[in-house]
């Protein structure tokens, strides 16, 4: 990837911090409007490269607590940029253009605490040939290992690489579907001469899915948000696509989404157990009861004999 979109997305991300830190109030379609991008790509700035910044959204436009207002000076903010938007987010960067980005070192005067992106240094071969298939839609075959095998796919045709909560994955159509594949399992790509025709539709899945799960059928899903936990599902967007539907008068929310895959869901409710629970569909909640339980049971056998209570005699 060219220096110069290494800057593009620096420089971006330096406006989009100074506009905040003035106090400014962001639409993300203006901003897109402004630097001549798609608003998806305004929109993972704001939720997943700035992720880290205390953000509020109201009637649609982003903007930072009160109490966070200017603290940064410019200097600091275009560092910030440079790291948050550049160096955690592309492997294949090389440390003489970290070093000429960002000039000699410096005592940085805050602690970033957000996503814990992947070490992908060992495959910045495998990246670059990625990037170059992406960008010339050139078909691909792979290695990949999976549960301990190397597993062999042919014909895969590389539309996006995607990074998902600091891990990158492969979006492509193999066997007439959309796949991913994570690119730290791939132990090997040849790039063919045979070229592909993007399809449109599938574009538009890989840009509109959040997650890495793809398939054919959505489901709607509704969530109960308790009073405790709904503060942090009105601040950001914490399922994908997600869209509150009430607020009860006790302060909780009623939540819904469309996902294509279970996975989307159940580790999120797992994470804010007992704070969120599935109303709809049925199933996907006793499936999760029954994890839980499966859990617990084996958590109970594995307990040594010495911690279990003994029956009176």
């Amino acid at each position: 990837m060219a220096h110069g979109q290494h800057d593009t997305i620096a420089y971006r991300l330096s406006q989009i911090l100074i506009k905040l830190n003035q106090g400014d109030h962001l639409d993300p379609a203006e901003l897109a409007d402004e630097f001549g991008t798609h608003v998806r790509t305004i929109q993972r700035d704001l939720k997943v490269r700035l992720a880290y910044l205390p953000l509020l959204k109201t009637r649609g436009r982003y903007h930072l607590e009160a109490v966070y207002l200017g603290k940064l000076n410019f200097k600091d903010i275009e560092r910030f940029s440079a790291l948050a938007g550049v160096k955690g987010l592309f492997p294949s960067l090389s440390r003489e253009f970290l070093k000429e980005l960002l000039g000699q070192q410096f005592q940085a005067p805050w602690l970033v605490r957000g996503h814990h992106y992947e070490d992908l240094s060992t495959h910045a071969g495998v990246f670059s040939q990625l990037e170059e298939a992406v960008i010339q839609n050139r078909v691909l075959n792979i290695e990949l290992l999976k549960d301990g095998q190397i597993k062999t796919y042919r014909v895969v045709q590389p539309y996006r690489l995607v990074n998902t909560k600091g891990i990158w994955y492969l979006a492509a159509v193999h066997d007439g579907r959309i796949k991913t594949f994570g690119v730290g399992k791939i132990r090997s790509v040849q790039v063919q001469i045979e070229t592909f025709s993007r399809d449109t539709s599938v574009e538009t899945s890989i840009q509109t899915e959040e997650g890495i799960w793809h398939s054919p059928q959505s489901q709607k899903v509704l969530l109960s948000v308790a009073p405790e936990a709904a503060e942090y599902f009105k601040r950001r967007q914490l399922i994908p696509h997600q869209e509150i539907l009430r607020e009860t008068a006790d302060g909780a929310l009623i939540v819904e989404t469309t996902v294509g895959h279970p996975n989307q869901i159940l580790p999120i409710v797992r994470y804010w157990i007992p704070s969120v629970r599935i109303l709809s569909p049925e199933e996907w909640h006793e499936h999760l009861v029954e994890q839980l339980s499966g859990y617990l049971n084996d958590l109970s056998m594995m307990q040594p004999d010495a911690d279990r209570p003994t029956e009176s005699k």
